[in-house]
């Protein structure tokens, strides 16, 4: 054991962990091994049965027995009791993919008379190899689900968000005539900023251009993606170092060169990414490259989770501080000479800036050990790791984009990339997850006219909460949203008051989750098997196309059906702009999303190789940019190589012959354009310390302006500037000792949806309350002990699990648990407010958006 501050100690090596007894026996208890997040080629049907599920048939029955299903748990084979059932061999196998997380995985699903019988993985992916989690077998539960809405349904009675709210059913087109009635009576009114939309993760691909498209043509600047409650800030940053805000290299074998990109790597740095249970089968591919190549990982996290168990080195600093570790890990890296000389001379613009700003605020490992609460021979050692092993990948997740200064702190890991030459180098990378399509996915020209919009409201935190009830800088109308913004956004109560107070909104999901009782009309959307397109696996780019594998549930709709079906009843009511204009702008020939998807194509650039023929017959995705059907697809962006050079003059002419994609062609860590772009902001080009007013140890923090400015990252909206470097106060942990932080319950879990399935909640059902057993006893709690979380802004409640792989200063609520979700009544689970209730919504990174969902000031106490 190393220590981390007074008081504190964390293990930093999986070695260390597994010497622990307690956490030896937890790792059996909760699955810290490989097959514990990810399982063979064969898993069994949809209903309510338990995840240890029957061995079922192969896809052929021909084929002789389902050998692929023998080892699926890693033990001894077991024998197919169900092959060669007449009854359970399917007459059908149809192709598609899972959409529980950026895996991507291909799923072969098995029919018989219309029902799935197996849901399986892809053996020629070389990636995939076959495998699946859990989530796969959640699929066909949202299909067969008794709790689907089923008809668009409109509000008859009852307070706003109140469970006792009565709906009827009405037709589509009585809904969609509701809706376009009441934007137009908005936008004649000179009204139509105040109409807003916020999409999710789950829409289909091109369906947020679509939106962008009716927007334009209403005129409201307020089209808004799940991006501040996700994962913009990586690609900001990105942009802004590189020229692309996209995950830089790629899963597997590189087409265009023939050698593995990132499995070559030698070390894996992972920041904030617990991939085992968020990506688990690229994770797993990741496990079995570092078999072969012997590279090194070290898992940064303040609690050991299945990544963290199979790291050579897991290191637990503060909630909220990996900014002060990258800095000085860079400053460490700089003043040592470990830099790659020859990649800084030529591709990088900035780095004697750096150097000297780096010495100025003397961000040495001495110092971020005092933040961090890490050993500053820790932070030496790992410098010194990433920097010489050649090459170097790191990863990046929602626990750095969900922090106050997830801008910055991107920033300083793609500096460290950068220097270091690892960066356009397979093997290499800044891979941050980004939450939308790269480069977006473009319409034909848009022939009609299209108002003069104003400013958009901010992007961050939720504003369209502060908009509502304040009216700054004005106050929101009408809103559609395809998420649920009563489970996702912070401070939830603030939120709850806000949807209470609006005037209209229209709810789109699969169930009658939290948002839908604030509802006026309440249309229901298809789910994944229900609608043929493509799924991204946005961490690399990496498209699949997908069959519909089911009939549509009811009378739900996709979305992008949903939003040209609007565009066609706004034609209808309309008495300023002619019906042409709306019908020519959303043609009913894009309700086939086939022909959608073949106007994406040539009109998006980069993506002219993308065809749907070429998609369907791969067992692998296909990355963009892939501007030809004859070009590959680029795994590592910035290659030194013609396939890289081709696509990114298709991505832009202006871009020929460069090998970055900014203005100088060269990475760019510091230019005095940049510097002026980000001062209006109070941010700089080179990133200066601070971190969230709420961790312990007085801090340097940050402040706001009441007033507001362009936003440089987003400039279609406004942001409030800051001012940084604010000395910090530490008086809330008087009451609220503990720093606490939110994610993602299990690998059974993805946002809110997973919630609603049987086995998601039959596995984890339960909001476990992860507390180190020393903070614990002080407190009086035991483990499986019945607690509340007390936050300054309310409380929620959980089970206590005792944990010695978490720092003693620090509590993690899992979040996605909301009081709507019925499917846990069968299981006796208990009804959880939102998680992020404790947390507020005052602090966020006023560049991207992004919600500091990863700290909040806490105390825990039995109930």
């Amino acid at each position: 054991m190393c220590a981390h501050g007074p008081g504190i100690a964390v293990p930093t090596s999986s070695r260390t962990v597994r010497k622990d007894p307690q956490l030896a026996m937890k790792s059996d208890q909760y699955g810290l091994s490989r097959r514990g997040f990810v399982r063979g080629s064969v898993i069994g049907g949809a209903g309510l049965g338990a995840p240890a599920l029957l061995p079922v048939l192969s896809t052929h029955a021909a084929d002789g027995p389902a050998a692929a299903d023998a080892t699926a748990s890693g033990g001894a084979p077991r024998a197919a009791f169900t092959d060669r059932a007449a009854a359970l061999s399917p007459d059908r196998t149809v192709a598609t993919a899972c959409q529980f997380c950026n895996s991507n995985c291909r799923l072969h699903v098995d029919l018989k008379a219309g029902r799935i019988l197996a849901v399986r993985g892809e053996d020629k992916d070389p990636v995939q190899q076959g495998q699946v989690c859990v989530k796969a077998e959640l699929m066909p539960q949202l299909v067969y689900n008794a709790e689907r809405l089923t008809r668009p349904l409109r509000r008859v009675s009852g307070a706003k968000g109140s469970p006792s709210s009565k709906f009827e059913a009405i037709s589509w087109d009585e809904a969609l005539r509701t809706i376009a009635g009441k934007l137009l009576a908005l936008r004649d009114a000179g009204q139509a900023h105040t109409i807003a939309n916020r999409t999710t993760g789950r829409l289909p691909r091109g369906t947020g251009s679509l939106v962008a498209r009716l927007f334009a043509m209403l005129g409201s600047p307020n089209n808004t993606d799940v991006g501040p409650v996700c994962n913009d800030a990586g690609g900001n940053a990105l942009a802004a170092t590189f020229g692309l805000g996209t995950f830089t290299n790629g899963y597997g074998i590189d087409g265009a060169t023939g050698r593995d990109d990132l499995g070559s790597a030698r070390h894996y740095l992972l920041l904030g990414t617990n991939q085992a249970e968020t990506h688990p089968v690229t994770f797993d591919y990741l496990l079995r490259s570092r078999k072969r190549t012997k590279a090194t990982l070290t898992v940064v996290d303040p609690r050991l989770t299945p990544t963290g168990a199979v790291a050579d080195r897991w290191v637990a600093p503060k909630p909220h501080t990996d900014f002060a570790l990258l800095l000085a890990m860079l400053h460490h890296i700089v003043e040592e000479g470990l830099y790659d000389k020859t990649f800084v001379e030529r591709w990088v613009v900035g780095f004697d800036e750096l150097r000297t700003h780096l010495r100025k605020h003397r961000y040495t490992p001495t110092w971020a050990a005092k933040v961090t609460g890490l050993d500053a021979a820790t932070i030496r050692e790992m410098a010194k790791e990433y920097a010489t092993a050649k090459p170097a990948a790191i990863f990046c997740n929602a626990g750095i984009s969900h922090q106050l200064g997830a801008f910055d702190t991107y920033r300083v890991a793609a500096f460290l990339a950068a220097v270091t030459g690892n960066i356009g180098r397979p093997g290499g990378g800044c891979n941050f997850m980004h939450n939308t399509w790269p480069g977006d996915l473009h319409l034909p020209p848009l022939k009609a006219e299209v108002p003069e919009r104003r400013e958009a409201l901010p992007v961050g935190p939720d504003y369209f909460a502060e908009s509502i009830l304040t009216g700054r800088p004005y106050r929101l109308r009408a809103v559609i949203t395809q998420g649920n913004p009563l489970v996702s956004s912070a401070n939830t109560t603030k939120v709850k008051k806000a949807f209470e107070q609006l005037d209209f909104y229209v709810y789109t999901g699969l169930f009658m989750e939290e948002a839908a009782y604030y509802a006026d009309i309440i249309l229901p959307v298809c789910s994944g098997l229900e609608m043929e397109g493509v799924y991204m696996r946005r961490d690399d780019r990496a498209v699949r196309w997908q069959e519909q594998v089911v009939d549509r549930v009811g009378e739900s709709r996709p979305d992008w059906e949903i939003w040209i079906g609007l565009a066609h009843a706004l034609a209808e009511l309309d008495t300023r702009r002619p019906a042409a204009e709306w019908r020519e702008a959303f043609p009913k020939r894009w309700m086939d999303y086939k022909e959608l998807w073949d106007d994406f194509v040539a009109h998006t650039p980069g993506m002219g190789g993308m065809t749907r023929a070429r998609m369907r017959k791969r067992a692998e995705p296909l990355r963009w940019p892939c501007p030809t059907p004859e070009h590959p697809g680029v795994s590592t962006l910035y290659l030194d190589h013609p396939s890289w050079y081709e696509a990114a003059e298709s991505l832009d002419p202006a871009h020929r012959g460069k090998r970055f994609l900014t203005p100088s062609g060269k990475v760019e860590l510091f230019t005095p354009e940049l510097e002026k772009k980000l001062a209006v902001t109070g941010h700089s080009a080179l990133p200066v310390f601070y971190t969230h007013p709420e961790v312990t140890g007085r801090n340097p923090t940050l402040a706001y302006s009441r007033t507001f400015v362009t936003n440089p990252v987003n400039p279609q909206a406004v942001t409030h500037p800051v001012r940084l470097g604010v000395p910090g106060d530490d008086a809330v942990h008087r009451a609220f000792p503990l720093m606490g932080m939110t994610g993602r319950p299990s690998v059974v879990h993805f946002a809110e949806v997973t919630h609603w399935t049987p086995t998601g909640k039959q596995l984890n059902g339960i909001r476990f309350i992860q507390i180190h057993p020393d903070t614990a006893r002080r407190a009086g709690i035991r483990d499986g002990d019945d607690v509340r979380v007390e936050s300054p802004r309310g409380s929620v409640t959980g089970t206590a699990l005792l944990w010695r792989g978490i720092r003693p200063d620090t509590v993690f609520v899992p979040n996605t648990f909301g009081p709507a979700q019925k499917a846990g009544d069968l299981f006796d689970d208990p009804r959880y407010e939102a998680a992020n209730t404790l947390l507020d919504d005052r602090y966020y990174d006023n560049l991207s958006g992004q919600q500091a969902f990863k700290c909040f000031a806490c105390r825990v106490v039995k109930t």
